[in-house]
Parts: C-alpha cells; structure tokens; sequence
C-alpha cells in the first residue's frame, strides 16, 4: 500500500508573514475576495492586520463574519451565498479552526455545487474540482485547519458534529504568521495547544502511521512540550514554537488520521458546546491510558520528546506511565480542566454512539466499542 502526503502548495512562515498577501493576490488576479472570519476577531481588530493590507493596496473584498465557534451547516450555506453575492474569485479565511473549516466548504461548494446541502460532504465527499482558491491565516495555535484535508461542520438539528475529508479543500496558501497569534488570551492558547499536542500523540499513535509523519509528529510533540507554558504566558518566541508546532503536527495528522480522543472531543463539542481544544485535553491521558497496550514501544518516544529524563532506562510500563504523566502535568500547568460538569449519565449512550461513528474513531490503535467509550466518558463526569 503506497502511503500519500498532501500539503499545501505554498506556505509562509514567521513575524510579518502577512505581508505576502497583497502580492499574492495581485499576481493572481484576483478581483474580489471574500474574507472569512469570527465576530470576535473583528471586534478586536485581529482581522483588520489583514483588512488593513487590502484597503491599503486597494484590493476589493467583502467580509463574511456570520460563524459559530463551532460552525454549522448555516454557517457554510450562508457563506456560500455571501461568496455568490459580491461576485468573488477567492477567499482569505482568518482565525482558528471555525473560520478555516467554514471557509473550506465554502470554497468546495462553489466548485462543486452538486454538495449545497453540506451534509453530503460528510466523510470522504467524491467532489472532482479543488476548492476556490484560498489563503489561510490562523490566528490559534493548535487546529492546523489551514493545511489539512479535514473539516468539521456542526448539525444542529442531529446535536452532531461531521467530519470532512477531501483533498480538494486544502487552501492554496497558508500564511502561519505569529503576530497574528499574539492577541489570543491564555485559556485559548491552552486550549488550542493541547489540541496541537493531541493531534501529534494520536497522529504518532494512529493506525495508519508511518515513518514521516512519526518524524513530524515526533518534533511537534518536542516543540509544545517547550513552548506552549510560555505561550500561555505570552512569551514572543514561545509564540514562534507554537506556531511551528501545531502546523508541523498539521503536516502529519492530515495525512494518517486521529483516534477516539477526537472521536469523543467531537461530541463534547455538538452536544454541550465544550472547547474542542478543552475537550482534546481532558481526553488525551485517558485515551492515552486506553490505548497503551496497541502502541508497541511509542510511548518511550512519546515520554522523550515530552522532555522525560532516562526513558532509555525505563521499563515499559514505566515509560508508558511517565508519558502519560507529562501530559496531565502540561495541561495542569496551562489550566485545563480534568472535568465536564455538563456530561450526564442519561446523555452516554447517544454520546457514546456517536464517537463510535466518529471518522476519527476507525484510527485509533486499538479497536474500542460503544461500552468502553461510556466508560472513558464516565471517567471526565464530576
């Protein structure tokens, strides 16, 4: 079986990296763009970094603000209508995941309007033609959205979130540019950085794993471990790491798939709301604990690139334990929670079902069922 990278065409990285993107569109000829983003980074000028550049250089835009924080079929069938309204050629999608994921079906559906009704992109949509050509520009440190083929849309008449995978909506440009990170307040950068860490120890661990993307992985996993306490605490090259570091992890979960702490963290989110990076890192040790026994020697490299002193003296258990040990001490230190206090009893059985149909689910390295996932649930209910 042959193994398949995708990555963007094109990437910037490092302070100032904006500043690619007038050109970029000028050489492109691009004559209207419409520009995705949240309420939020609006109200606080995040958006305009970017706004600011196009009015300057007098390129016409149209700015789409209508997402959630965790985007709905609305949201994207909206967009889809702005996208038609002002008349644009391409898209400049600006935040976290919300944003690049709203912008990913956006942009499929204008080339492949067969999928208007979004939820038949679910899963691994047949489209033939690539999205509207799109600029990413991440403002979290930790989805990665923006050189991914994955997307999430919420259902809220189902209360389900669906996963997307299509390497038709990868953008055309990723611009990963630090300064654009620095406005996220401390419990977002916790929170969207264990998500990075989430996606590089379940990409490491993952069925479908090879060695590059353990190679990406691997160094995604030694770069949070190092940076993403000072993150929290604002520190500009601790900025710089992470954001390396969730879209090295990007690089390789992209390709081989997560498992059920995504599979259970997607639920979380449908059904009550929870920060999905909040809900990565209440899962990940559990998971962790879970799936120990499938991960043959991993978690030794797990242990080390975590910063683990004398693995290499370790037995198994013990690097095993000492793995997931520095994990729960990470997200103690950055201030995420070890409880949902909205998961109830009566809520497990449908929860569990749909983690257990969850596109994450099928990677994970050991094979789980609806029972033992009521049972990882019980283990996060206060």
């Amino acid at each position: 079986m042959a193994n398949r990278i995708i990555l963007n065409p094109v990437s910037y990285h490092g302070r100032g990296a904006i500043a690619e993107i007038v050109p970029i569109a000028k050489n492109k000829g691009w004559q209207h763009l419409l520009v995705c983003s949240d309420p939020d980074l609006i109200k606080f000028g995040v958006t305009a970094k970017v706004t600011d550049l196009l009015d300057a250089a007098q390129i016409p835009y149209t700015v789409y603000s209508g997402i959630k924080p965790n985007p709905t079929v609305e949201n994207v069938k909206d967009g889809v209508a702005a996208f038609k309204a002002c008349g644009a050629d391409a898209i400049i999608a600006i935040g976290g995941g919300s944003s690049m994921d709203t912008a990913k079906g956006i942009g499929v559906i204008i080339t492949n309007p067969e999928f208007e009704d979004v939820r038949s992109l679910e899963g691994v949509a047949p489209t033939k033609k690539h999205a509207v050509p799109t600029i990413a520009v991440p403002t979290t440190a930790g989805t990665a959205a923006e050189v991914t083929i994955n997307y999430v849309i919420t259902d809220t008449e189902k209360e389900c979130k669906f996963v997307c995978v299509d390497e038709n909506d990868i953008p055309e440009i990723a611009i990963v540019d630090p300064d654009m990170m620095s406005s996220m307040p401390r419990g977002l950068t916790a929170a969207t950085g264990m998500d990075a860490l989430t996606h590089a120890i379940e990409g490491y661990t993952t069925k479908g794993a090879w060695e590059m993307t353990d190679m990406f992985h691997l160094e995604a996993i030694r770069l949070i471990a190092e940076n993403l306490r000072g993150a929290v605490e604002n520190n500009p090259a601790n900025r710089d790491g992470m954001a390396l570091a969730q879209y090295v992890a990007g690089m390789g979960f992209s390709n081989v798939g997560l498992g059920i702490a995504h599979s259970i963290a997607h639920t979380l989110g449908a059904h009550y709301d929870t920060p999905h990076g909040v809900a990565c890192a209440m899962m990940l040790p559990l998971v962790m604990e879970y799936n120990q026994e499938f991960t043959g020697e991993k978690y030794r490299e797990i242990a080390r690139a975590m910063g683990v002193a004398g693995v290499d003296g370790m037995t198994q258990a013990e690097y095993r334990k000492a793995a997931v040990d520095a994990v729960k001490q990470l997200a103690a230190d950055v201030g995420i929670p070890a409880k949902n206090e909205k998961v109830r009893e009566e809520d497990l059985d449908q929860l569990a079902a749909d983690a257990y149909a969850d596109a994450c689910c099928p990677g994970n390295p050991r094979d789980t069922n609806v029972e033992e996932l009521k049972a990882l649930y019980r283990m996060i209910m206060a």
